[in-house]
């Protein structure tokens, strides 16, 4: 089998533009960090997970109120069919965080899972985020949940 070298560049530059986006992405306009949640246990204490649907370019909108002295929140967009893209943009008191993607937190599995945290703490106040079908075949069901 014989491969171009347009083939091969395009491959490279794939890769390597995946590897950047799913290791760790950092907002330093307000300071946060932003990074994939991987084996992270769930806590006692969490928002209750809502369970919604969306379609290609509709808009679906959450809120939390964040106590001070909090350090972090994770995030977890669960859709589970890969085919389909949705993004997920935080809106903190302080300034956007986002949009993420499918692959933002590392692997292409229909699941935004991320922490975001900031050294001194994250701003108290209410937070909103934005979930957005980007390409969206039908209606797919999704739940969403914060901690």
């Amino acid at each position: 089998m014989k491969v171009s070298v347009i083939s091969l560049v395009i491959l490279v530059c794939a890769i390597v533009l995946i590897s950047g986006v799913s290791a760790q992405d950092v907002d330093t306009r307000a300071g946060y960090s932003v990074t994939p949640a991987g084996n992270l246990h769930l806590p006692a204490v969490m928002s209750p997970m809502t369970a919604g649907t969306i379609t290609q370019g509709q808009t679906n909108w959450y809120s939390l109120v964040v106590p001070s002295g909090k350090t972090s929140l994770t995030v977890d967009l669960n859709w589970g069919y890969a085919p389909n893209s949705l993004s997920l943009t935080a809106i903190a008191p302080d300034g956007t965080i986002g949009p993420f993607y499918d692959a933002s937190d590392g692997v292409m599995d229909g699941r935004i899972f991320m922490t975001i945290s900031r050294t001194g703490g994250i701003a108290p106040g209410t937070w909103k985020f934005r979930v957005y079908g980007v390409s969206v075949s039908g209606t797919q069901s999704y739940n969403f949940i914060i901690y």
